[in-house]
């Protein structure tokens, strides 16, 4: 199995034009060339599942194009996604805030989606993807050190349930490094998907971040290998985004 792992920042762009005219205003308007361009990069990476933080689900900042439906459909994939904030969250209330979530795209057979929700921090969902072998679960953790370890408990409470194998990816902001996560992978039983300890960021640099998830002991056996992972002898290759599309992410990762 291929997981290809992207924050696309709601195909925005990056660059001197994204803070103008004033700091910040590019993310109040999306490029068709920069989606297409993600499109194609994911195609040519030929995964099974795609994990996507920061898609657009039908703003007017789209044009009201859902982000994930579009990729998806080029890709002739299935597409899974929700909004990122809490049922009771005022977010839910705002104009283009209230379209912004994170999606699974996966073959069409897949449909073993859940979701789930954080009970603290701004952008509390969970997005629980069940394959005939193992669970992916994708998470956009809080900007605040504090509300991302309560998030990384209630994470670890959900986890360990699993039946199966478990790969947790997204963007942990983990500002201060692998570190922060450490007695989270302890507890859960997981171990970095990055092997060789290869940057994953800053995005402009993407080129030389590949994650190599590893293999996750559980209940006395292996993850599976899988005849199509590229990078090593892993299960499953993680690519992260290419040059073009920098959408300035931080502390990307995966854990197996």
């Amino acid at each position: 199995m291929r997981l290809l792992l992207y924050n696309i920042r709601y195909a925005t762009g990056t660059g001197p034009a994204f803070h103008l005219p004033v700091p910040g205003a590019g993310y109040l308007r999306s490029n068709r060339k920069v989606l297409s361009g993600i499109t194609e990069f994911i195609r040519s990476e030929r995964p099974d599942v795609v994990g996507l933080v920061e898609v657009d689900t039908g703003s007017i900042r789209t044009g009201m194009l859902n982000q994930a439906e579009h990729i998806a459909g080029q890709l002739g994939h299935y597409s899974t996604y929700q909004c990122k904030y809490g049922a009771g969250s005022i977010n839910q209330l705002m104009p283009i805030v209230r379209k912004q979530g994170n999606a699974f795209l996966s073959a069409p057979n897949v449909h073993g989606e859940r979701f789930h929700y954080f009970d603290t921090g701004i952008k509390r969902l969970i997005i629980e993807l069940e394959l005939s072998d193992v669970c992916v679960f994708l998470v956009h953790l809080s900007l605040k050190f504090r509300q991302r370890h309560y998030q990384l408990r209630s994470l670890h409470d959900l986890i360990v349930q699993a039946a199966k194998p478990v790969i947790v990816a997204g963007d942990f902001n983990t500002f201060w490094g692998t570190h922060e996560i450490y007695l989270f992978m302890r507890a859960a039983g997981l171990r970095s998907a990055n092997t060789a300890g290869l940057p994953s960021f800053p995005a402009r640099a993407a080129h030389r971040a590949r994650l190599h998830p590893g293999e996750r002991r559980h209940r006395g056996h292996g993850f599976p290998r899988a005849g199509r992972a590229p990078l090593g002898s892993s299960p499953a290759g993680v690519r992260f985004p290419d040059p073009r599309q920098r959408p300035g992410a931080r502390g990307f990762g995966g854990l197996t």
